[in-house]
């Protein structure tokens, strides 16, 4: 009797220490320091109540002119294992400039997938960017919501409106769940809000922020249905031509249902794009899924597949880091809206923010400040 007492304590320790990392990752606060174009802040529920209280009810941060214009709605963290897009929208809250027109930004669109890390993937359950005054860490997450907060899984997910049927694990995949359900899943009332912040805040403009494997050929590119086109297609050229990284545009497939590019298209008079940079350590040939990886985006195994022609991107032994990776979304982010401006001067956006050459250059933690030597009002919690 006393061995099983003994066995039955060790058990019930075992568990608590193993538990406790990630119920300190599921409670780790990242903070966000808003910059000077940053006028309001508020919660995605706005838009739709329901979402009120739960773990999807996530931040929206809202940035404005002096000037009216168009406007612009930037999502993060639909998938919170890919996280330049996270990045990203930090670097943008912080450091952007707004002369024209009006965005938002959500740096956790899927909230509750930036609280635990893939079960069984190896991955860290965070990472960090090195600054001047110390490093700022990030939440590393999974792909979907945590089981925790949406279960259980359906054998099969039916799409809705389309009914197009879809794998059980894409129920909690908020980029399988446009254009939403008011009373369905989780995931399904998180795009569903967002539609509604679309149809009422009438947005010209969504962007999607995404990362793809090294190996996949829907990487390094702009996704968009086919009103979209002619904003990526020229986006597409001018970045490569004056900024010297690749890029190209991917269209986005009728047949596929529950995509943001194919969906927002559909469902609203907005103009959608995702786009896509690429991450190594997403790729499955990698060694150890390490911090320094998903930092540096240097993998020795992904420079053997390189030298035998396996990737659908440029690579060396300078790798993707981070840098690279926001620093391209933040020039194609520009160049996008000069695009659109040039052919929309009723609805011009203009914006001032370092981009891919000076990003690259300087690092990203040139741009982040200490959130402990900053005014309180203007921090904000993750």
């Amino acid at each position: 009797m006393k061995s099983k007492i003994i066995l039955i304590v060790a058990l019930v320790v075992f568990m608590i220490l193993a538990g406790m990392p990630l119920y300190q990752q599921r409670n780790f606060e990242e903070k966000i320091i808003t910059g000077d174009s940053v006028v309001d802040v508020f919660k995605l529920s706005k838009y739709f109540e329901p979402l009120e209280g739960t773990v999807q009810d996530t931040n929206v941060y809202e940035l404005k002119g002096e000037e009216p214009g168009g406007k612009v709605l930037i999502i993060a963290g639909t998938h919170e294992n890919e996280p330049s897009a996270m990045t990203f929208a930090f670097f943008m809250v912080e450091n952007m400039k707004v002369d024209k027109g009006t965005i938002y930004i959500i740096p956790h669109f899927n909230r509750s997938g930036s609280l635990g890390t893939q079960a069984g993937g190896g991955f860290p359950l965070y990472y960090d960017i090195d600054t001047e005054w110390g490093e700022k860490v990030f939440r590393f997450g999974d792909r979907g919501l945590q089981p925790l907060d949406q279960w259980p899984d359906p054998d099969v997910y039916v799409h809705y409106p389309e009914g197009q049927l879809l794998s059980y694990i894409d129920s909690r995949n908020t980029n399988r769940t446009w254009p939403g359900k008011a009373n369905g899943t989780l995931a399904e009332q998180t795009t569903y809000a967002a539609m509604q912040m679309i149809e009422d805040e009438d947005i010209d403009i969504v962007i999607d922020l995404h990362e793809a494997e090294t190996m996949y050929p829907v990487t390094n590119c702009i996704v968009v249905p086919e009103k979209s086109k002619p904003y990526a297609i020229g986006t597409s050229l001018f970045v490569k031509g004056r900024e010297g990284f690749e890029n190209h545009v991917e269209p986005s497939p009728t047949g596929y249902r529950g995509l943001s590019h194919r969906e927002i298209g559909d469902y609203s008079d907005a103009y959608p794009f995702l786009f896509e940079s690429p991450g190594a350590h997403l790729d499955q040939i990698t060694a150890g899924k390490t911090v320094d990886l998903i930092v540096s985006g240097i993998d020795p195994f992904i420079m053997e597949a390189e030298k035998k022609g396996l990737l659908f991107v440029p690579y060396d032994e300078n790798g993707f880091s981070m840098d690279r990776r926001v620093g391209q979304h933040s020039s194609v982010f520009q160049e996008l809206m000069s695009q659109w401006s040039k052919k929309n001067k009723d609805k011009e956006v203009i914006v001032e923010v370092p981009k891919y050459a000076d990003i690259v250059e300087n690092g990203l933690g040139y741009y982040f400040k200490n959130p402990d030597e900053v005014d309180e009002d203007l921090v904000y919690i993750e």
